[in-house]
């Protein structure tokens, strides 16, 4: 799986794409495919996240994240 930084790049190319395309159907194609990746993006944090919980060392300060 892309980490959160790489579902973000991949945004903001298609928000990019997106400001320079002239046919508006495409901007919108453009701008759902940008959202979607923001939201892998926070899906990942979050897995990411989870994982370094479930890590970390008894006794430590981490908190659980849901």
């Amino acid at each position: 799986m892309a980490s959160g930084y790489e579902y973000r790049a991949k945004a903001a190319e298609f928000f990019a794409r997106a400001q320079n395309e002239g046919d508006q159907s495409l901007v919108f194609e453009l701008k759902t495919l940008a959202r979607s990746y923001l939201r892998l993006a926070e899906h990942a944090e979050t897995k990411e996240r989870r994982i370094t919980v479930e890590n970390a060392p008894p006794g430590s300060k981490t908190k659980a994240v849901s």
